[in-house]
């Protein structure tokens, strides 16, 4: 194995691990936001894109949560059974389905704690603009590198798929 090879592997290493890290953090904060609301971090990020859009279609609060559109039609229907959400067939193409915030969801939204820790909103502010799209950058770059080829592809949890063989 080359030296280059090597330290391609180590690097990626650390990223993985730093993932897993990332990961945790999230698994942490998600149960704390999940004891105190009752509601899971996708159900909240749904919420946040109903609030965003007025009269919203399934359409765009899937495309704005970045979750597929069956897990975001289940996640409606979760949050429509709850009172936070109406959700109407447009009266001009049957098709589309308009959601609104009820007063209840309004509420909710109000007093949900921020879904990432505030530490991480005022380190991102002291960094400057520069590190700031630095991060931004390397986060989509590693992103689309952990997205699959193809639908249904490998499952990402090997050695090799991982680049760590």
């Amino acid at each position: 194995m080359t030296d280059e090879r090597a330290a391609a592997q180590k690097d990626a290493s650390d990223v993985i691990r730093s993932i897993r890290r990332i990961v945790q953090a999230m698994d942490v904060r998600s149960k704390r936001v999940a004891r105190e609301t009752g509601l899971t971090i996708p159900q909240i990020v749904v919420l946040n894109a109903v609030r965003d859009f007025e009269a919203a279609t399934t359409a765009e609060i899937s495309r704005v949560a970045n979750i597929s559109p069956p897990t975001t039609v289940t996640i409606l229907e979760k949050l429509e059974l709850r009172g936070l959400i109406t959700r109407r067939r447009s009266t001009v193409d049957r098709r589309i389905v308009h959601t609104e915030l009820t007063e209840t969801g309004k509420a909710v939204l109000a007093e949900a704690p921020p879904l990432i820790h505030k530490r991480f909103f005022s380190g991102m502010a002291a960094m400057s603009t520069e590190d700031q799209a630095s991060i931004i950058r390397a986060f989509h770059t590693v992103a689309d590198l952990l997205e699959p080829d193809e639908p249904g592809g490998g499952t990402g949890n090997g050695p090799a798929e991982a680049g760590l063989s």
